[in-house]
């Protein structure tokens, strides 16, 4: 059985496909006399489209990512979906007047427009390598694209048999889809290595009995729709193979994309979230049916990263995990450490990981980190149910610029039962924190993702949801298969108002445009703390705690401390001194004015990250210290003679 394996736009051009990397090994493992390719129709369009306008990485990306809330992407291929180049072009235009500017509403159309053509030539493409199966994967905004590819290649030729699959099939979604897209054969929901072999070896079967496929969606002998009952439990972490991303280079080296990106390996170590089984983020629809956390052996995941990099030649890798396996900073890191690979990764953690797991992380090769910060407030994050405060989000930035790492997060607002005096006092601490890792973005407000605990309790504050607008003029469907079929719905706003949502993306703005040229750095000498400032909202350059009592104070302010913590604790590493929570109260709030620490809901943390090299510091120091005075109540004492500490 000759299998084909499908990846439409707007799948990301920089890396292969996970999914279709692990049907094929699951199709060539366990399917007698089966075998399968993968097209990577995501390449082919990138020249394709580029031979017919100006077409650059940054518009692929805008499609593919950026623009996935207004559904830009999915709505391009919804002319060839429907086979018809002006499809719903007026209500597109006037859905997303004020939101598009001039040229990218101009692309967005033209896209329209021409793609119908593309999607006919790979359908012959497709049907010319005379495959018994074709199975495409729909992940974000593939999901037109791939619908039409199939109805184009069911019309040409009619024998072949067409399979869809991945996130946006999961539960109701899939079934919704086979209700609704009859050149659609089967749709796989659910994890697909273990059903899509199944549903391949009943095909070879006089009479298949696809009842015993987990998730299937089928039709009888009348052409109606069924739905197999989802799997009742996930895949072991044994079973999951390692993908096979044979073919995916070579094409990338013959595309126009090869001068676009640099390509990076998919890993997936473990699936499902850790947290997430105890405390379901609210707005999170990740992990789709299964929540449930699961993950490789130390031994197989290393292994399977060792080989894909000596395999490729790659050292880029992007984790795909939800969230990281904790058991895997003391087996499978410290191996990457030692195999003398250097190693660039990219993964999701958890904000509250201490500075020794991120040394860890930045010695395995870690560079860029996303640890779903989400907010700076703790009362907005207990919404969220985070598990977390504010004030260990601000030391994980602070901790991420110290050792290296690359922060990557998002603040989001929108939550019922926020207010303004949640974000007022973030707001005012923002120019305080500019030396550190802004969000990649201004502040959203949250959508309401099926799967979520807002979507699925409207006792939450989100209730008469309907699928999000563009879904209406991208599909030809009524309103309640929309609501099957939709991932984003909409909802009634909830939370701050334009005042506090304009006042916080301002003070993010301006945290954005001046990052690159803030700084903030700390060297604990012994008998004294340097600090040198370079921040706009801040006077000051330089300035020394050498007061015994204040040293004791800002090194336990490396994690978060209520003023009687601290009050209790400094006591004890004062000899001889008496210690009065009013008096560290009272130097809290200098070093708040100072932006020396941020506080939240009654705790307190410094944000100055350790200098990397503290004699280069010094010299900032003594180039400072005269240009610009220390605030009187940090009068500075004369430095001391140089000598070697740190790296």
């Amino acid at each position: 059985m000759r299998v084909l394996l499908v990846n439409m736009p707007w799948s990301p051009i920089d890396l292969p496909s996970l999914a279709l990397g692990i049907l094929k090994r699951s199709v060539d493992e366990h399917v007698p006399d089966g075998s399968a390719e993968v097209l990577h129709a995501n390449l082919e369009f990138t020249d394709w489209i580029t031979r017919r306008m100006e077409f650059t990485a940054e518009d692929y990306e805008y499609y593919a990512l950026a623009s996935y809330f207004m559904g830009c992407g999915d709505w391009v291929f919804s002319s060839a979906l429907y086979d018809d180049p002006d499809w719903r072009d007026e209500e597109f235009a006037a859905a997303m007047k004020g939101k598009l500017n001039a040229s990218r509403m101009r692309m967005t159309r033209e896209l329209h427009r021409l793609v119908p053509e593309f999607v006919a030539d790979i359908a012959r493409r497709i049907v010319d390598e005379a495959p018994d199966v074709v199975g495409f994967t729909s992940t974000f905004q593939q999901n037109t694209a791939a619908l039409a590819a199939a109805r184009r290649v069911k019309q040409l030729a009619p024998h072949i048999v067409t399979v869809i699959g991945g996130a946006n099939c999961d539960g109701e979604q899939g079934a919704t889809v086979h209700r609704n897209f009859p050149f659609v054969d089967y749709v796989i929901r659910g994890e697909g290595e273990a059903a899509f072999p199944r549903l391949l070896s009943a095909l070879g079967e006089e009479h298949p009995d696809l009842s015993t496929v987990a998730g299937l969606c089928h039709r009888g002998p009348d052409g109606a729709s069924t739905a197999n009952a989802m799997a009742t439990s996930p895949l072991p972490p044994a079973t999951i193979l390692p993908p096979d991303y044979s073919g995916y280079f070579e094409r990338l080296g013959t595309s126009v994309a090869r001068n676009w990106v640099e390509p990076k390996l998919v890993v997936e170590g473990a699936r499902g979230c850790w947290w997430g089984e105890k405390h379901h983020c609210t707005f999170c629809g990740l992990n789709g049916s299964f929540m449930q956390f699961r993950s490789k052996s130390p031994d197989t995941f290393y292994d399977e990263i060792m080989d894909l990099a000596r395999r490729h030649r790659v050292l880029d890798m992007y984790v795909v995990d939800n969230i990281l396996d904790m058991g895997y900073l003391s087996t499978v890191l410290p191996r990457i450490i030692e195999s003398g690979y250097d190693l660039r990764l990219h993964i999701e953690i958890k904000a509250n990981m201490r500075r020794a797991h991120l040394r860890t992380l930045s010695d395995a090769g870690l560079i860029y980190v996303q640890p779903g910060i989400e907010s700076l407030n703790s009362r907005v994050l207990d919404l969220m149910d985070k598990g977390v405060s504010g004030c260990q989000n601000v030391r994980m930035l602070r901790d991420g610029a110290e050792t290296g790492l690359s922060v990557s997060w998002n603040y989001l607002h929108g939550f019922p039962g926020e207010s303004a005096e949640d974000y007022d006092p973030v707001i005012a601490q923002i120019p305080a924190l500019e030396h550190l890792n802004p969000p990649v973005d201004l502040s959203a407000r949250i959508a309401i993702e099926r799967f979520s605990p807002y979507f699925n309790r409207p006792e939450l504050g989100f209730s008469g949801l309907r699928p999000e607008a563009h879904y209406r003029f991208t599909y030809d469907l009524p309103e309640e298969e929309l609501y099957g079929l939709a991932y984003v719905f909409e909802a009634p706003e909830r939370g701050i108002g334009k005042p506090t949502v304009t006042a916080l993306n301002a003070a993010l703005a301006a945290w954005r445009k001046h990052h690159a040229d803030a700084r903030l750095t700390q060297a604990d000498l012994g008998d004294r703390i340097v600090l040198v400032s370079r921040r706009r909202a801040f006077e000051w350059r330089a300035m020394e705690l050498t007061d015994p009592y204040e040293i004791a104070v800002f090194r336990l302010l490396d994690q978060p401390h209520t003023p009687s913590a601290l009050t209790r604790k400094a006591a004890g590493r004062v000899p001889g001194r008496a210690v009065q929570e009013d008096e560290v109260q009272e130097l809290l709030d200098r070093w708040v004015g100072l932006g020396l620490v941020f506080t939240d809901n009654g705790q307190y943390v410094h944000v100055a990250p350790s200098a990397v090299n503290e004699d280069l510091l010094r010299l900032d120091f003594m180039r400072h210290r005269y240009a610009t005075p220390v605030p009187a109540a940090e009068p500075a004492a004369e430095p001391a003679e140089p000598h070697m500490t740190g790296v």
